[in-house]
């Protein structure tokens, strides 16, 4: 049984200022991009979540002062009327539009205990300095500033007393953003409303993460602390939760998330394709190619794009990870022929998340930066629910979702602020 808890969120105090504040997440951009955007839009949550942008250039994004200076940034907001927190617990409802693509989902804090136990499932692998960033800016801020993204298997109930709420309530936010992905917030601060949202999820078995494995892993290490520091585990803390936007399994878009590899080993063209034929069967096609189904694979090499498709006995089809197209594609080809051994640290392969398109892929192999392209079918959301609840553990790099969660729509607060 999965657990929501409603919480007193900080949030921009009006629509207007929400669209000024809230920003995609800290991950998704280098420390120049966010210095750029924030020069453009000052009130931008990347004061926060990258705040080492408002510092000198060169400054350590590691260094205590960063932190600190997101402390400060955050408690501006405030001080200047900007962002109010709620004056008693709540949900809300977060609502994304993408061209025709629409997501609903629960605003909510969850429980630390069931990342712990499993009742939250993972899918990734977490790297330590990554999870130390996080508690690090957890600690700091004193909040935590961007939400864990995660899934569960639809209940119709669900999501028929959503759009009750989402009929009666008139939105406090509602805003196109520059990526034009339409951004609506809807409180639910009713008792009632808020009890009954409680007794929904109850039925929910288990939640996924879809993204933010380090935002989980750094909530989960601050807590550890926390119960260290005081000697007991106080289920009524706040750092005994984490903010997530909690989604039904069928409203989640996966994109496709390409790789390049930068030679091809010492291969020429002609005996890289002749050793690619060997698990693959390869098929020129005339014009970019997007797989149209799981286990085939675009190629652009030299100008020219190729369907590949998966031999039969290159996969076990019975094994939940052996079966994933990125797996298929890093046994039979990036590991034995382009000796790509880990994809999280070799410098030779790069990745690309499909909303930025075929021809990006192109671009980077014309110019000479890259030797090699290959487009992917994009993993189902079924595959990584598999896999989670068989415990185990997907390839890095083999979901790319979108839209991306904003920053800065609702923050959580592990102590008060008014």
């Amino acid at each position: 049984m999965a657990t929501v808890r409603p919480f007193r969120g900080l949030r921009p105090v009006s629509s207007e200022l929400a669209a000024k504040i809230a920003s995609l997440p800290y991950d998704v951009m280098d420390t120049e991009e966010a210095r750029a955007k924030i020069a453009t839009d000052p009130y931008s949550f990347l004061t926060v979540t990258k705040s080492e942008a408002t510092m000198p250039e060169g400054t350590d994004p590691y260094s205590d002062a960063v932190y600190a200076k997101a402390r400060e940034n955050l408690l501006k907001y405030v001080e200047n009327g900007k962002m109010k927190q709620d004056k008693t617990p709540c949900f809300y409802i977060y609502r994304q539009r993408m061209n025709q693509h629409i997501q609903i989902g629960l605003v909510a804090t969850a429980a630390v205990e069931e990342y712990r136990n499993g009742t939250i499932r993972r899918h990734e692998l977490t790297r330590t300095e990554k999870e130390q960033d996080r508690v690090r800016h957890i600690t700091e801020t004193k909040a935590q500033t961007g939400p864990v993204f995660l899934a569960y298997k639809k209940r119709p109930e669900i999501g028929t007393y959503m759009l009750k709420l989402m009929a009666e309530k008139e939105p406090v936010s509602n805003f196109i953003a520059e990526d034009g992905v339409r951004n609506t917030l809807y409180v639910v601060d009713n008792p009632l409303e808020v009890e009954e949202i409680i007794r929904l999820f109850k039925a929910v078995p288990a939640f996924y993460i879809a993204d933010g494995h380090h935002r989980c892993a750094g909530a989960m290490r601050v807590a550890d602390q926390m119960e260290k520091e005081t000697g007991a585990k106080d289920l009524s803390a706040e750092y005994e939760y984490f903010q997530a936007v909690i989604f039904p399994d069928h409203m989640m878009e996966i994109m496709d998330y390409n790789r390049l590899v930068k030679d091809l080993a010492g291969h020429s063209e002609e005996s890289f394709l002749k050793v690619v034929e060997e698990k693959f069967a390869v098929a020129p096609v005339r014009r970019a190619y997007h797989p149209e189904a799981r286990h085939s694979f675009g190629m652009y090499l030299g100008g020219r794009w190729y369907e590949l498709k998966a031999k039969e006995g290159t996969f076990d089809p019975k094994d939940v990870t052996d079966a994933l197209d990125v797996s298929i594609l890093q046994n039979n080809l990036l590991a034995p022929v382009l000796h790509i051994g880990d994809p999280r640290t070799d410098n030779r392969i790069n990745f690309v998340g499909g909303i930025r398109g075929l021809e990006e892929l192109e671009r980077k192999v014309d110019n000479g930066e890259y030797a090699v392209a290959f487009s992917m079918y994009p993993t189902l959301m079924q595959e990584v629910m598999d896999i989670a609840d068989a415990g185990k553990i997907m390839p890095p790099k083999s979901t790319w979702f979108e839209p991306k969660l904003r920053d800065g729509m609702v923050v959580h607060l592990l102590e008060d602020v008014d």
